[in-house]
């Protein structure tokens, strides 16, 4: 069963995939203030400005926090079972959701450097997970 894949559609959420999908990682970035956030959204919550770009981030950070799913919700990730979904903080700021990758669930601390990888998903998708920093 194909897992399911997050929607290219003419929202913000779908112009991040989109931007992922060009094979390199980027956030949105505030003209005002400099600042990147993410999920995508119309205004900095910063400084208010409407005025972003579409700007790369290093891909390095670290965990800040996880949880480790036990049962799966769709059956795609039935297989999976248990797998850690981990919030990293990006050296820009910036958080982001997902899995992880050359990493035991038991190795999970917060702090934990580590660093973003595109993975191909099915219709030329790039998804990022996360593993532990290299060098």
């Amino acid at each position: 069963m194909q897992r399911p894949l997050p929607p290219l559609d003419d929202t913000l959420n779908g112009a991040f995939w989109r931007e992922l999908a060009k094979g390199e990682l980027r956030f949105q970035r505030c003209d005002g203030c400099g600042a990147f956030r993410h999920p995508p959204r119309t205004l900095c919550a910063g400084c208010g400005s409407d005025g972003w770009r579409w700007a790369p981030v290093s891909g390095r950070g670290a965990i800040f926090t996880w949880t480790v799913t036990h049962q799966a919700l769709h059956p795609a990730f039935a297989a999976e079972v248990p797998y850690a979904v981990v919030v990293t903080e990006l050296e820009e700021g910036v958080r982001l959701v997902s899995g992880v990758r050359d990493l035991p669930l038991g190795a999970l601390r917060p702090g934990l450097p580590v660093e973003v990888v595109l993975e191909p998903a099915p219709e030329g998708r790039l998804l990022p997970y996360v593993r532990p920093r290299r060098g």
